[in-house]
């Protein structure tokens, strides 16, 4: 949709300095932090101390208790609420309980991606501007600096709008974005600060001062290699933590605090395409000494405290991860004690709090409540119809017209961008079931309706691959279903996710006919694999539509990274959904559905 020129109004800035008695003596990036003039301990002055660092990460732009696909109030079968209204409640709770001075804040990154408040401002009404005109602020910056953030590292999401829009965000923000492994790309030198040392008073004796390292993710070189290549590189997370660890100690931290954007499972979805770890929080945490304590983000799973024993000096690291979208705030409580003049680490605790039972904080909706109405008014406008209810419930073990309104539209649009060869090559697409809860219903058919099918902001590719590429290509997604024996009942509730294989990973293909049996083991699942009824020779060459997040190696599919380019676009395929519906008028289904797919045990049909 294009973007709607609108009244503002003039949101007023916090001041970097109220209530900040933390954060006033902050240094970000490669600067050590002021020497103050009253860093020798008074004989009266006291000998332990108490502070916390309490945590967020992976927000993805959830400002208020609110669900833009359904426009109504958040809510799940675990009672969860989401959005940072309601944790800047708890945050004032932990201020108020502890004292203002005893308390940092700090994220854990995904922040600017991952609801249509978001699309909004980077799309819409974007915060870079349109036409010469000054854009809005990011309601993730308002809220953040009305919370008092000390510091967020990147998110691999951050990048999903292109570096303009992350520029602009960070200069948005009273606080710093940290990536000490994302780093220029021709210097090699950091491209965002590394670091910053804040300073946490304490009344006649040194100030503790605590070193905050953030790293992100090396993904970004692969899931947005559009936006990046040739300007932004991303070393591995211990690389970077080896070299910047010891550099805050040298500064004469007496705390050093990491927030990874990266798991810490020591797994990777993207295989052996990187030389980097995915999910390395927890080998920072083994291999790296000097560290007190960890922010993990990036994984979406909650883990209120967990341990890991440094190989080289056998100190216990501390690591907490607090779930996503504000489901939950780490809180990590630190004693120190005082020695010749310096701050030791006596004891550590962490512990993760549940924001669903505190009201959101008036002041932010109050900040924000204009935005939040402008994004719910843009999502509930209607661009057609839709001649029959359309449903995403079985779309994960079968082949259901919804689907294939995604496929269709990849489709359309690659073939109308191929050269006059390649047109000539068979076309396919392939595609994630992102929700199971998506419906368009029958009737008026509006951008909330879209945007809850598709829920990503991807972009699309067409790649060629051959034939025995694409039969190992759909092996590869067919390790999403668990083994089920002939002659054994299938229960849908326990048929997916085999191999910790997510919905989002887990890819159809519309152009070609297969069966997928799940009788069988992995890696001999794909049977009676065709091409318009003739079965697919090794040597075919196809062209095969495919979102750009698995185009670059997302997941870790076999052959797609590396596969010669067809066509590429920087438009969003949610939008380009969306101009579909708005060209036809009508969604019909029977204008694109076909069943080319099905799951078989032994050969027989299972649905």
């Amino acid at each position: 949709m294009p973007a709607h020129p609108m009244n503002r109004r003039q949101f007023m800035h916090t001041s970097a300095a109220t209530g900040a008695a933390v954060a006033a003596a902050g240094t970000v990036g490669l600067a050590a932090a002021p020497a103050r003039a009253a860093d020798q301990q008074s004989e009266k002055g006291p000998r332990t101390w108490s502070f916390s660092i309490l945590g967020t990460t992976d927000l993805h732009s959830h400002v208020f208790d609110w669900d833009y696909y359904k426009d109504a109030a958040y809510s799940d079968s675990k009672g969860n609420s989401v959005g940072v209204a309601r944790v800047a409640t708890l945050i004032k709770q932990q201020r108020e309980a502890k004292g203002e001075e005893r308390v940092l804040l700090v994220d854990a990154g995904d922040i600017i991606q991952g609801t249509s408040l978001a699309y909004y401002f980077a799309r819409v009404d974007p915060i870079t501007g349109t036409d010469g005109k000054r854009g809005p602020r990011h309601p993730m910056a308002v809220a953040m600096n009305h919370m008092r953030y000390d510091a967020a590292a990147l998110g691999n999401h951050e990048f999903n709008y292109g570096i303009d829009v992350l520029r602009k965000f960070e200069s948005q923000c009273h606080f710093p974005l940290l990536g000490a492994n994302a780093l220029d790309a021709k210097t090699l030198r950091p491209a965002f600060a590394p670091y910053t040392v804040k300073r946490i008073c304490v009344p006649g004796a040194p100030d503790i001062k605590v070193g905050i390292l953030g790293l992100t993710n090396p993904g970004i070189a692969l899931w947005d290699k559009d936006n990046v290549s040739g300007k932004m590189v991303f070393p591995g997370l211990v690389e970077q933590a080896k070299k910047y660890v010891p550099r805050l100690r040298a500064l004469g931290c007496d705390v050093v605090f990491l927030t990874d954007h990266s798991g810490l499972d020591g797994s990777s979805s993207y295989g052996d395409e990187l030389p980097y770890v995915e999910n390395a929080s927890n080998l920072v945490a083994q291999q790296v000494p000097g560290i007190d304590a960890i922010l993990v983000g990036h994984t979406h799973v909650e883990v209120p405290s967990y341990t890991v024993k440094n190989e080289e000096n056998g100190e216990d690291v501390l690591l907490s991860e607090p779930y996503c979208w504000g489901y939950r705030l780490s809180v990590f409580d630190f004693e120190v004690e005082l020695h010749h003049g310096r701050w030791k680490v006596t004891g550590k605790t962490a512990q993760t709090l549940n924001p669903n039972t505190v009201a959101e904080d008036p002041e932010i909706s109050k900040l924000l409540e204009a935005d939040h109405e402008l994004v719910v008014k843009y999502v509930n406008t209607a661009v057609g119809t839709c001649a029959a209810d359309l449903s995403a419930a079985e779309s994960c073990w079968k082949d259901v017209p919804i689907m294939d309104f995604i496929h269709e539209v990849q489709m359309q649009t690659v073939k109308a961008g191929l050269s006059a060869s390649d047109a000539a090559l068979p076309l396919i697409s392939v595609a994630a079931p992102f929700s199971r809860t998506a419906d368009i219903p029958q009737g008026d058919v509006t951008i909330k309706d879209i945007a809850g099918l598709y829920i990503y902001d991807n972009t699309l590719y067409g790649k060629k691959l051959t034939g025995a590429q694409l039969k190992d290509y759909l092996e590869y997604a067919a390790k999403y279903y668990h083994q089920v024996p002939s002659g054994t009942a299938v229960n849908t509730a326990t048929l997916t996710n085999a191999n910790n294989f997510w919905d989002y990973m887990y890819d159809t293909a519309a152009g070609v006919s297969y069966e997928i049996d799940i009788a069988q083991a992995e890696g001999s699942r794909i049977k009676n694999l065709t091409y318009n009824g003739t079965a697919v020779a090794d040597d075919q060459v196809f062209v095969v539509a495919v979102n750009n997040y698995r185009a670059n190696g997302g997941s870790g599919y076999p052959h797609i990274a590396s596969a010669g380019i067809a066509y590429s676009s920087t438009n969003e395929i949610r939008q380009l959904m969306i101009d579909y519906v708005v060209a036809k008028g009508t969604l019909d289904p029977a204008g694109f559905a076909v069943t080319n797919w099905k799951l078989t045990q032994a050969g027989t049909p299972v649905f």
